[in-house]
């Protein structure tokens, strides 16, 4: 097998690069209007059980709180993000926690694969870069010439 073969395949393992992607999640934070960001825990702003548990199609739910000893309905909204802790039909105490805590057990790290480009692609534009570099470095060579040549010129 020739060198430049395997060339492109060596191109591709070498552009496979694993890379770290770090971001500060902030700790149980709050807006400044008074409302809670998706980064702390939600807890119940009423006692008494959770009649019904409504998903939003953009994330978040509403969950309806019961009280069986007045038949007073509490909802509280929870945005995206946070993960529930609670199901319908369940008895809940004022301000038990309906989400888990986003901050408990460290940074919250996790690995996950992302693939940044095709190989294929990343090889297309790094020619594509090396033909403008070359094309600039031609360009600032025939100035140079150029001028050389107006320069011969001008001393007739």
């Amino acid at each position: 097998m020739k060198i430049h073969e395997k060339l492109p395949g060596v191109l591709c393992s070498l552009l496979k690069i694993s890379y770290i992607v770090g971001g500060n999640r902030g700790r149980g934070q709050i807006y400044p209007d008074g409302s809670k960001s998706n980064n702390t825990v939600y807890n119940a702003t009423g006692a008494g059980i959770v009649s019904k548990i409504i998903r939003k199609e953009k994330g978040g739910s509403e969950i309806s709180i019961t009280d069986p000893s007045d038949g007073r309905q509490v909802v509280d909204i929870i945005p995206p993000g946070p993960e529930l802790l609670v199901s319908e039909g369940e008895s809940i105490k004022f301000d038990q926690p309906l989400t888990s805590n986003p901050n408990v057990g460290g940074f919250g790290q996790g690995d996950a694969e992302i693939v940044l480009q095709d190989p294929l692609r990343v090889q297309g534009l790094l020619f594509f870069l090396a033909s403008v570099i070359l094309a600039q470095i031609f360009l600032v060579l025939k100035k140079k010439q150029f001028e050389k040549v107006q320069l011969a010129e001008m001393n007739f």
